[in-house]
């Protein structure tokens, strides 16, 4: 009976302590940073496509050479 008294007691001690504690909370907030940071580059990348393919476009009718395209790089 003492040994179950003292398994509970252990595992109860073991339960309410803060060991590791930080850890967890640095690997939470790395892991949100890093959550946070690949959704702005997601969304700096598809701002960027939009707007370098528009550009992209007009250069090229502006090189095609072909005088019924209108060379409106930007």
């Amino acid at each position: 009976m003492e040994r179950l008294a003292y398994g509970i007691g252990w595992l109860m001690g073991r339960l309410h302590g803060e060991r590791g504690q930080d850890l967890i909370e640095y690997s939470l907030l790395g892991g949100f940073i890093a959550l946070s940071l690949m959704l702005a580059l997601a969304v700096a990348v598809a701002v960027l496509t939009g707007s370098l393919e528009g550009m992209v476009t007009g250069i090229g009718n502006c090189v095609d050479w072909n005088p019924s395209n209108d060379c409106n790089p930007f």
